[in-house]
């Protein structure tokens, strides 16, 4: 017989914890369903830190990040721990580089997010570890942040339970069965559950869960790399004297100051090669540490050597846009992607699926992350990755 609960959440990295927090916050029966251990290391929710920032290249992410900030100060008053270290946030478009700065410059001015910009003097003289090239042009916004990611989607994991909610690790479902009028039907393990809506967050996983329902998105997973440098002064690297920063170029680079050890990390985004998350490795690239390296380097001279690299996994869509919405066909099956620059949102997601879960509903403005936009439902629309 199955096990009838309210709602399923399918994949329990941040986006499907948050999930699970929201919905059993908002009094509900939930049952969330991980394939490998809680805190595993083969998704995108792990190791130490990511970027909460204000600064994107449209108004309705811009807008989205408004929630954002507002939604983690909701959880650290549930939780009574502090999530958010605020930094301030650089943004370094070089000269002749391939993403716009008016994109920025224009979304965050539609919003009413302040901001300044800095030429290479100025740059200078506010941060002298800096050295970049003569025209690169500097985009800073003070509320530039730094959120926890294990630490993080660890608290909301403990926060869901708190609330009621029973998370299974080491359960991963086999099969998604829509039967209309009477729920949704999610098999695990050997376990069958029977639920008004389920709310899908696997991330690489994702088509794999949905297969059953005859859903196959076009996602391309990659192998990323982070990188820890050791700066022979580290005060010169701490938060309040370094910002966060992105290279806003393709390659494509970014980085934090110091943050809970003597370190600096920094990576490339969308640098890594596509992979099975399956079959993935989780050795260190030396050649993608040689080549971050570089450029941390001259940008940063005194960031010091690598001392360790750690593998993550992004899963892209074409356009590197969310995804937020209902399966085609299937009303009470909603999907939740990140497009590899979620975990910033991440409490932003939960709540937001937890209301179309119950309701179908939500406050919040996603109507540009749907299944029936170009990016997923045309097959010669042109990959672009860059945010």
């Amino acid at each position: 017989m199955a096990e009838r609960v309210d709602y399923a959440v399918i994949g329990l990295g941040a986006l499907g914890s948050a999930t699970a927090y929201h919905l059993a916050k908002a009094g509900h029966q939930v049952v969330g369903l991980e394939r490998f251990a809680l805190g595993h290391d083969r998704g995108a929710s792990h190791d130490t830190s990511r970027i909460l920032r204000h600064s994107y290249h449209t108004p309705a992410y811009v807008r989205l990040t408004h929630e954002a900030y507002a939604d983690w100060a909701a959880l650290e008053r549930d939780a009574g721990e502090s999530f958010v270290t605020e930094v301030g946030g650089l943004d370094l478009f070089p000269p002749g580089g391939v993403i716009a700065l008016d994109d920025y410059t224009g979304s965050l001015a539609a919003e009413g997010v302040d901001f300044e910009l800095l030429d290479v003097r100025a740059l200078g003289e506010r941060w002298p570890q800096l050295s970049v090239p003569e025209g690169t042009v500097g985009l800073y916004q003070s509320r530039g942040a730094i959120v926890p990611a294990g630490r993080g989607t660890a608290a909301m994991q403990r926060r869901a339970v708190a609330h009621g909610a029973e998370l299974r690790d080491e359960s991963p479902v086999s099969r998604v069965r829509d039967r209309g009028a009477d729920g949704v039907e999610v098999v695990a393990g050997d376990t069958t559950y029977l639920c008004r809506s389920v709310v899908v967050c696997a991330d690489a996983w994702t088509n794999d869960v949905l297969g059953g329902l005859g859903v196959s998105l076009p996602l391309t997973v990659t192998l990323e790399q982070v990188t820890y440098f050791a700066p022979p002064d580290p005060t010169a690297f701490a938060p309040g004297r370094l910002p966060l920063w992105i290279w806003m170029d393709e390659p494509c680079f970014y980085g934090f100051p110091s943050y809970g050890e003597a370190t600096i990390k920094a990576a490339q985004d969308c640098g890594g090669p596509p992979v099975d998350p399956e079959t993935r490795g989780f050795d260190p690239d030396l050649g993608m540490q040689d080549l971050l390296a570089a450029h941390v380097g001259s940008m940063l001279p005194g960031s010091g050597s690598p001392v360790r690299s750690l593998r993550c996994q992004y899963t892209l869509t074409p356009d590197r846009d969310f995804l937020i919405d209902a399966v085609p066909g299937h009303p009470n099956v909603w999907v939740g992607l990140g497009a590899a620059h979620g975990f910033k949102f991440a409490p932003t997601f939960g709540r937001i699926l937890a209301e179309l879960a119950a309701t179908g509903q939500t406050s919040s403005d996603i109507g540009a992350w749907g299944f029936d936009r170009p990016g997923l439902t045309d097959p010669d629309f042109e990959t672009s990755w860059m945010v």
